[in-house]
């Protein structure tokens, strides 16, 4: 079986884990994206009440996870709705059976009602994301490159500031020892 190269490392810096549900978990150190897909969500208030299924897994320019994508109330692929689950709402339990078989659940950190209200997944909400997300970006970048330049420019100063003190003291010594004589 071959793994998604991408998201092996991402999703184990993306995804939060935590053990709420399952007394055998068992931590992988690296998760594929596609083990997760289609893993089984559920509500942590209502551990045993499956709210739908991972249909997608959304990532930054850092390759970050940011949301999930949540599928609920299909039949066969039919009707349904899909919605949005951020980063930090959500947890991964892992669970290994004892003949090695892994399941992985998807606990979200909501209530039914709140769940209600999470954003629906579709073109108008991906375009407004992915705007948002690429100026986030931007200003990241932007930042990094003022930080970048301001440390440049402090640093030149510090060494300018640094050798004209040194030939004052050196000239100063000099001026001492010449004066004793």
């Amino acid at each position: 079986m071959r793994k998604q190269a991408l998201a092996i490392a991402v999703l184990a810096g993306g995804l939060a884990l935590g053990a709420q549900a399952q007394p055998a978990y068992e931590p992988q150190g690296l998760y594929s994206a596609e083990d997760i897909l289609d893993a089984d969500a559920y509500l942590t208030s209502d551990p045993d009440e499956r709210v739908g299924e991972v249909e997608d897994i959304l990532f930054d320019e850092a390759m970050q996870v940011t949301a999930l994508v949540i599928e609920s109330g299909s039949v066969l692929g039919l009707g349904g709705r899909e919605f949005i689950v951020e980063s930090g709402r959500f947890t991964l339990i892992t669970h290994v059976d004892d003949d090695g078989e892994t399941e992985h659940r998807v606990m979200l950190e909501a209530s039914a009602e709140e769940l209600a209200g999470y954003p629906v997944y579709n073109d108008d909400w991906w375009e407004r994301a992915r705007e948002r997300s690429r100026e986030a970006w931007l200003q990241t970048q932007e930042g990094a490159e003022s930080a970048w330049q301001t440390t440049q420019e402090g640093a030149e100063h510090a060494w300018e500031t640094t050798r004209k003190n040194a030939r004052r003291a050196w000239e100063a010594a000099r001026d001492a020892v010449g004066a004793d004589d």
